[in-house]
């Protein structure tokens, strides 16, 4: 299946609105079945001189991993970058950069840089601009759309379940993820 990126429903509108709102409850369905965040924190566990020097999560949304994070290992830096506002009820230890990705990578530092379902956003030409942002990081750790036709397949089995602009946007996301070691050798890791 060809890589085609696509804008999503969500990214187009306001934060507040009604179809966003959904999505996001949407998505910590989907990425708690997915196991997403678990996956997530349990492989950066194995890092622990990398994690003391902080994690930063780029494409953070509701701040889900890193408030699992902030129980689990307390006193480490967090710093979630999302262009969407502060979500409520998000610790105060975890800093929010509401900057563009690249803006917010240019400054933040860490040992640790994760994404969960975010970098699927960017054509190749983009995730070029990530490789320099990466260097100064000690571990990297992505969890990505997987682009393959069973992949679509498993995703019509929630479509039921799920919110309007959830619908779309699932398919897009995966039509825009990418295919084993696509991404690692786009990124030069």
């Amino acid at each position: 299946m060809q890589r085609v990126v696509e804008p999503e429903i969500i990214d187009e509108l306001p934060p507040d609105h009604p179809d966003v709102r959904r999505s996001r409850l949407d998505l910590k369905v989907i990425n708690f079945l997915m196991g997403n965040e678990r996956w997530l924190a349990r492989h950066l566990a194995q890092f622990p001189d990398a994690l003391a020097k902080g994690v930063v999560e780029i494409g953070a949304g509701e701040g889900t991993l890193l408030r699992r994070l902030a129980k689990r290992h307390a006193g480490i830096p967090l710093t979630a970058c999302d262009l969407a506002p502060r979500p409520e009820g998000l610790p105060e230890r975890i800093a929010w950069d509401r900057r563009d990705v690249f803006e917010s990578l240019a400054e933040v530092r860490g040992g640790v840089l994760t994404a969960n379902l975010f970098l699927h956003h960017f054509d190749y030409d983009e995730l070029e601009r990530f490789r320099p942002h990466m260097e100064r990081f000690e571990v990297i750790c992505f969890n990505e759309p997987y682009r393959v036709e069973r992949t679509i397949w498993d995703a019509q089995f929630m479509l039921p379940f799920v919110g309007r602009a959830t619908k779309h946007d699932m398919i897009v996301s995966i039509r825009a993820g990418f295919v084993h070691g696509e991404l690692p050798e786009r990124l030069g890791l």
